[in-house]
């Protein structure tokens, strides 16, 4: 497993390299579907390079959940997988980030390019507010999918992580569905994706939260299903 982890660290850098220098034109002059479809198939194809090379599988549950017009998403989030996977899944996902990933080089580059949603974690109420513009923002110039993890930042599987309150910001100010994301990726992509543990990825799209529920309500519903949803992969041992 060690030299299929390897190989597959080797050929995913070499892959996003040689595709950021094939679609260098779509980055620099090309117009927002074209990015989009550019960014989908390069997250199908490093899932592809996961089963192929590293012996990671990758399964959807609850397909019939995803939403195919706007909408809130929110996944757990244990690892990096988790926004590729997601990515080659959804039609049209407008990922919230954190500033300090903008500065990776060809991700950063890549995210703005998408339109993602940027935000500074240090700039409480403002970046806010800022948040909540561009969400509104991007769903009047595309009927995208709007993707928070609500946690913030990666967890270990089977770790209960704080929700933060920007997903409940974002599902009372868009008034959309928000549907909840249980995943086990933490347990086959490891310490940035350097080690791989051979199995199933799972990514379970759970039935969708209607919009209209007061804050707590919300909150309690999407941290009981998702906790619940993400522990029963976790039980599963695939």
């Amino acid at each position: 497993m060690t030299v299929r982890s390897l190989a597959f660290n080797v050929v995913f850098y070499l892959w996003t390299l040689a595709t950021f220098v094939v679609t260098l034109p779509v980055l620099l002059a090309g117009p927002y579907p074209l990015a989009q479809a550019t960014l989908r198939l390069w997250a199908k194809s490093v899932t592809w390079l996961l089963r192929t090379l590293g012996g990671v599988r990758v399964e959807v549950r609850g397909g019939e959940n995803i939403p195919l017009g706007p909408g809130l998403v929110a996944p757990k989030h244990q690892c990096m997988f988790d926004i590729f996977g997601t990515m080659g899944l959804l039609p049209a996902g407008c990922y919230v980030l954190r500033k300090e990933l903008t500065r990776i080089p060809i991700f950063g580059w890549w995210a703005w390019k998408g339109r993602m949603i940027v935000i500074d974690r240090e700039g409480l109420a403002p970046a806010l507010r800022r948040m909540l513009r561009d969400a509104r923002e991007r769903l009047a110039e595309a009927p995208r999918q709007i993707v928070i993890f609500p946690e913030g930042t990666r967890r270990k599987p089977g770790h209960a992580g704080d929700y933060l309150p920007g997903v409940a910001a974002l599902y009372r100010d868009i008034g959309l569905p928000c549907t909840p994301v249980a995943l086990n990726s933490g347990v086959h992509w490891q310490k940035g994706g350097l080690v791989l543990r051979p199995g199933t990825i799972v990514f379970e799209f759970l039935p969708p939260i209607p919009p209209g529920l007061k804050r707590d309500q919300f909150m309690q519903a999407l941290e009981s299903r998702l906790d619940a949803a993400a522990n029963a992969l976790l039980a599963e041992g695939i």
